[in-house]
């Protein structure tokens, strides 16, 4: 006797993308994660600092990455929030590795969106009073494309600097105003998209722009540090380049705020 199958639902759709109402629940149930990546000298190899990322925990869909909802938190008025979030326990770890002799700069990425009210910085300067961390320890990371509005961002900007504050322009290279917005804003750091410092060892023009950048800042008093170094020939060629810092998986992936200290330990 030939037996039915049984009778198959609809195969399952694609996962719904998160909403910003589950975004604001996690912002305010801290559902979120920070995880640290090192900063290191090119040449000394001694620890330079970490830049803070944030994770969200999501409890169906996983981790979910900051590309996917940092622009739902721009869109939808929640970035201020999930900011003040995010500093908030970097100033939190950051004074704890403090009470154990572990001083070290912290990089936060802030969005342009934030940078739209010029008390920015002093909100930022009051989370930072708050937990005890002075603001010479705080890098404002910056994207490229977050700084097309050069002009608006002057004013704010120069006030984070005034504070103490480091200002860097992250994924230098892949805008189409870079040298106006060097010319125009503040910053202290340049990092070279990881882009052009991974092909760099087997491509002569990015290793021409990766150099070009290294001399472009120093000329301009700024320190260089290069994203993505792999392998220990990328490490190398920096070095020769006269690099300032790099971070990398050659040196550490990022990782919670309680691993820092062992990992220190370990090197």
């Amino acid at each position: 006797m030939k037996r039915t199958p049984p009778a198959l639902g609809p195969p399952p759709g694609p996962t719904p993308e998160p909403t910003a109402a589950e975004l604001e629940r996690a912002i305010q149930a801290s559902d979120l994660q920070l995880v640290y990546q090192p900063k290191v000298m090119l040449a000394s190899n001694a620890l330079a600092g970490v830049e803070a990322l944030v994770r969200w925990r999501h409890k169906s869909r996983g981790t979910i990455s900051p590309a996917d909802f940092i622009p739902l938190a721009e869109q939808n008025g929640l970035i201020e929030p999930l900011t003040k979030w995010v500093l908030s326990r970097a100033a939190s770890d950051w004074v704890v590795w403090n009470r154990d002799g572990l001083a070290l700069d912290i990089a936060v990425n802030i969005s342009a969106k934030n940078l739209d009210q010029l008390d920015f910085p002093d909100r930022m300067a009051d989370i930072c009073r708050t937990y005890g961390m002075p603001c010479d320890f705080l890098t404002v990371e910056l994207t490229e494309s977050a700084t097309q509005g050069a002009i608006e961002l002057l004013d704010t900007l120069t006030r984070c600097r005034l504070k103490g504050m480091k200002i860097s322009l992250d994924d230098f290279g892949t805008g189409y105003s870079s040298l106006i917005q060097l010319q125009r804003l503040p910053f202290s750091d340049l990092k070279i998209d990881k882009s052009f410092v991974i092909d760099a060892p087997k491509s002569r023009d990015a290793r021409v722009i990766v150099r070009a950048i290294v001399d472009l800042a120093h000329n301009l008093g700024l320190q260089a540090t290069a994203e993505g170094i792999e392998t220990e020939e990328t490490r190398q060629m920096l070095v020769d380049f006269g690099c300032d810092t790099a971070q990398g998986f050659l040196f550490a992936r990022p990782m919670p705020a309680d691993r820092l200290a062992d990992w220190v330990n370990s090197r």
